[in-house]
């Protein structure tokens, strides 16, 4: 079906670009489009992931998961997951009318993703994969969704923006701890009215996001999440290349 669908897409770029399919056991078949050399100044090639998806109405798709890997076993339940992509663009549209004009929310997020990241870098296997697999990207965002609405958006405002940062990790650490933290929008009955959704996802049976891992694997990752959290200074400048990082003044 991809190979067929290739050509519509050959049809549109061929004067432009050059256009190739590769799959690889385990891994979405991945789309490869490079800019012919005399249509740009350089080769800049991108690629992107092809995922299958359907569709359920109102920009709702369930989108089939990956495996772990090439050797992987198929999941025993859950072969497609929920992508709810626009009403979370609807929910941060309402936070940014709701919350200050200089809320660091967005911040908080960004900076807690990158500190998983080079905390990652000094990980081994198998607690490496463990660990970006618990503390994933939708999971951190799922947290910080849940976070502010718990408390008054005004107190996200950027000059409390460690405190709020600090919050986060503290949220998220309880949350490994009770092995628990619920899908932001299946069968939540606290979305703000602003958030419209269908009948059937208001209605759905919640779902733990934390219910595939064991406790010992989340205990670990929560140790390992405050320890990140106290150590960021260090964390940074071990990890981080030397030209991202900003001189130190002397004092």
């Amino acid at each position: 079906h991809l190979q067929r669908c290739l050509g519509a897409v050959r049809y549109r770029l061929q004067e432009r670009c050059r256009i190739s399919l590769s799959a690889c056991p385990g891994r979405p078949p991945t789309l490869h489009i490079l800019p012919c050399s005399d249509y740009v100044c350089c080769h800049i090639s991108m690629a992107v992931r092809l995922i299958p998806a359907i569709p359920l109405g109102d920009a709702l798709y369930l989108t089939a998961l990956p495996p772990e890997g090439p050797q992987a076993a198929p999941a025993p339940e859950a072969l497609w997951g929920l992508n709810a992509s626009r009403q979370e663009q609807r929910l941060l549209s309402w936070l940014k009318e709701q919350a200050p004009a200089s809320s660091c929310h967005l911040k908080c997020l960004q900076i807690l993703k990158g500190l998983r990241d080079l905390r990652g870098q000094g990980l081994e296997e198998p607690f490496c994969s463990q660990w970006g697999r618990v503390l994933s990207s939708y999971v951190l965002k799922t947290a910080l969704f849940s976070l502010l609405l718990q408390g008054p958006l005004e107190a996200w405002d950027e000059r409390f923006l460690v405190e709020r940062l600090e919050d986060l990790v503290l949220y998220l650490r309880d949350c490994l701890r009770k092995q628990v933290l619920m899908h932001f929008f299946l069968g939540n009955a606290s979305l703000p009215e602003a958030v419209a959704l269908p009948r059937f996802l208001k209605e759905a049976t919640p779902v733990n996001l934390l219910a595939d891992f064991d406790g010992h694997t989340l205990d670990m990752v929560a140790f390992q999440l405050i320890s990140t959290w106290i150590q960021a200074p260090h964390v940074i400048r071990m990890y981080s290349s030397p030209r991202y990082l900003r001189p130190v003044p002397t004092p």
